[in-house]
């Protein structure tokens, strides 16, 4: 029997249905809570979400249990995988990688964990790419190499009304450093070593999102490049950004509107929107 290695990945990679289906990938949900109510991220509906976050009512979320992660290898071991790649969210952000090495430990057959460092279409991009290669028989170190790959390469940029959400959900990290600046001041940020860091300070909304959409199309315009545009629910602001990006980059292989994780959505908060820009 000819290798087969297994993707799998966890539902802050912010993935499609889609594109889960089109390239086998398996997907674990991370858990939510609002209130006493604790369940797969994918269960909640996001406009109630956006509510209860604008409420102040309890919102946290947690990594998936290790069992989420031993059942979804086992079905990859009965479906005839030799190997399980196995691709998360940032160390620095969730123990969900920890969880996913417990399980693995578990495991019949070779099962390699790797931390992404980063969250969102970020995560997603690098993914795909080792589902796809994982599709065209490549070995299992060439099926991390390509997820790694894009890893590295990959720039994350975030824009968020506000610092709070980041900082109750205690994942705001090197951002602590923009707290207390006015309200007036929209912080622009990025992802670092694993860990939200900022990126720039910009007076105004508006001007905010037109220096995102500069630093996105710099960035996109250096090597041919997939760019995803991430967010809770798509609205005239995102497709607004989505033209803009098509006229000013060259070379754009791919431009998505992304409906977010909804985790991750809980911790950038309502109104927050990023532009993933991975060259390929």
């Amino acid at each position: 029997m000819s290798p087969h290695v297994a993707v799998v990945t966890d539902s802050t990679a912010s993935l499609s249905g889609q594109l889960v289906r089109q390239w086998g990938i398996k997907v674990i949900q991370l858990q939510l809570q609002v209130d006493e109510r604790i369940d797969d991220e994918a269960r909640f509906d996001r406009d109630e979400l956006v509510e209860s976050l604008r409420a102040n009512r309890l919102v946290a979320t947690a990594p998936p249990d290790p069992g989420a992660f031993f059942w979804t290898y086992q079905d990859a071991v009965s479906e005839g995988a030799t190997a399980i790649v196995s691709v998360h969210i940032s160390g620095r952000m969730s123990a969900t990688v920890e969880a996913a090495r417990q399980a693995a430990e578990q495991i019949r057959i070779p099962v390699y964990t790797v931390d992404s460092g980063t969250v969102g279409m970020s995560l997603g991009f690098g993914v795909l790419s080792a589902a796809r290669a994982a599709a065209a028989g490549a070995h299992v170190n060439r099926v991390i190499e390509a997820a790694e790959r894009r890893f590295t390469s990959t720039s994350e940029l975030i824009y968020v009304d506000t610092l709070e959400y980041l900082r109750r959900g205690g994942r705001i990290g090197a951002a602590q450093a923009l707290l207390g600046t006015a309200l007036s001041i929209k912080p622009l940020l990025t992802v670092q070593r694993g860990e939200v860091a900022p990126l720039s300070r910009v007076p105004g909304a508006k001007r905010a999102m037109n220096k995102l959409i500069d630093i996105a199309a710099q960035r996109a315009n250096s090597y041919p490049s997939e760019v995803a545009v991430s967010c809770f629910r798509p609205t005239e602001r995102e497709l607004s950004v989505v033209r803009t990006l098509r006229r000013r980059v060259r070379n754009l292989r791919d431009l998505s509107i992304v409906e977010s994780s909804v985790v991750v959505g809980s911790h950038v908060g309502p109104g927050a929107m990023s532009v993933t820009v991975s060259p390929v």
